[in-house]
């Protein structure tokens, strides 16, 4: 495993990149930065993808973002690059709100936060902590930034978490008028719904305000070595032994190799955890998901109860997320199907087990927003982290999507997909009136590239 630290925990208040002036945007032509300097374009945070362009700018105020999409024919958001597909690419321009990642305000009387554009999970969950505050979930990784993990419908797991938009109670963009435009839960009902999963189609997110749960502790317990066959009649009460559960698998002896369970703690009521489940055997150490990688980047496990964001997630911030050089592929499928799906999957285990390092099995409850895999329906979501094997990984997800086939699958908008886009449009009852939301703030299609064209725009 590449031990090279990934991140750094960062202030709030102190970027750490150096910032480049803007005075227009480049040509697309031009491998040049937003000062005019010679630029090699970023890469996705796995390595695997390399943008189609170098003209990245580095807005500072909403202020500065305004600017920047006034003299853009053609930009897309950044978030934190943790996306494997070519969700957030550009010919031309790039516009990156890293220097834009600040707690602006913790409101006491709304129970609410709200942060600019830039912020990662990681960078604030502990401030909300120190002052008596948690966010409902969280995803396995928190090096990533709240609007990126917002609008592609990214997720945390348990049965009763919605995905990390249900947390969002209002929005700021950018428009491509270069106009600012506010959105709130409680003002503007189902414009809102169709905003908040907006796939970087709208505009530049500048703010996120995020409703808050008085702080908790957890505790997180693993479970080595449970006999799928265990999931037929008891999916459901497994799924529901904890706040948080995910179950992981190589697909190997119909068996899932490890069911991570995260419970809350109340105070003075520390419980004892059983020693198997369903005849799974609790772990006697902490464990990695992928079993044979050190547990050095992994959450404290072994039921030791800590504080809410040093539990949920799957990985510190401070360490490599994941296994580093990997890729992702994730289907969402409704719940109800979860074990059929899961063992319609299982006949593939030949073909996909020397190509991946994991798969994770996760449940999200459903949620409103026009354009989440789980809109009015729960869902469960099969998960893989790959190794790095482009070719071999292409090969083998159209195997995986013919097999789900039958219980309606739709992918995770930033991770890999062969699905034709007449079947994923087929899947979201409300694409049509997404696509009035995005005519009425992009009428010319500034903040449209070939991913959303392809995906979302034809037929």
């Amino acid at each position: 495993m590449d031990k090279r630290t990934f991140l750094k925990t960062s202030s709030l208040l102190l970027g750490g990149a150096i910032v480049l002036p803007f005075p227009g945007c480049q040509s697309p032509t031009s491998k040049q930065n937003a000062s005019g300097a010679s630029a090699e374009p970023l890469k996705n945070w796995a390595g695997n993808l390399e943008y189609s362009t170098g003209n990245v700018h580095y807005p500072k105020t909403v202020q500065e973002v305004q600017e920047v999409v006034k003299k853009c024919d053609k930009i897309r958001a950044l978030g934190s690059r943790h996306s494997f597909n070519k969700i957030a690419d550009s010919n031309e321009n790039q516009v990156s709100l890293k220097e834009m990642n600040k707690v602006l305000s913790l409101d006491k009387n709304a129970n609410t936060v709200t942060v600019e554009g830039g912020a990662r999970y990681g960078e604030f969950a502990g401030y909300l902590h120190e002052n008596g505050y948690a966010l409902p979930n969280l995803a396995s990784l928190p090096h990533i930034t709240v609007i990126g993990a917002c609008a592609t419908a990214t997720h945390g797991s348990g049965v009763k978490n919605g995905n990390l938009s249900t947390s969002v109670s209002a929005i700021e963009f950018v428009n491509a008028a270069g106009e600012v435009v506010s959105l709130s839960k409680q003002k503007d009902g189902e414009e809102f719904y169709g905003a908040i999963v907006g796939l970087g189609a709208l505009g530049v997110v500048t703010k996120v305000t995020l409703d808050l749960l008085p702080t908790f502790d957890m505790k997180q317990v693993v479970y080595r070595n449970l006999p799928m066959k265990e999931l037929k009649n008891n999916f459901d009460d497994i799924q529901s032994r904890g706040y948080s559960v995910s179950l992981f698998t190589n697909w190997q002896n119909k068996n899932i190799n490890e069911v991570w369970i995260k419970s809350r703690v109340e105070k003075g009521n520390i419980t004892a955890d059983d020693l198997e489940l369903y005849g799974a055997k609790q772990a006697t150490q902490n464990m990695h998901p992928v079993e044979d990688q050190s547990a050095e980047n992994v959450t404290e496990q072994m039921g030791k109860p800590g504080p809410w964001h040093e539990r949920m997630p799957h990985f510190k911030m401070g360490f490599t997320p994941s296994t580093g050089k990997e890729l992702q592929s994730e289907y969402f499928v409704p719940i109800e199907h979860a074990y059929e799906a899961m063992m319609a999957i299982e006949t593939l285990h030949d073909k996909i087990t020397p190509h991946l390092f994991i798969s994770e099995i996760r449940t999200i409850n459903a949620d409103n927003f026009w354009m989440s895999p789980c809109y009015k329906k729960t869902c469960v979501t099969f998960h893989t982290t790959w190794k790095q094997e482009v070719e071999a990984v292409m090969g083998l997800l159209p195997l995986m999507e013919e097999k789900l086939a039958p219980f309606n699958p739709m992918p995770h908008w930033a991770k890999l997909s062969t699905m034709s886009p007449a079947v994923i449009q087929s899947g979201f009852e409300k694409l049509n009136d997404f696509k009035r939301l995005v005519a009425k703030h992009d009428p010319n299609g500034k903040f449209r590239n070939e991913f959303l064209s392809t995906t979302l725009f034809t037929g």
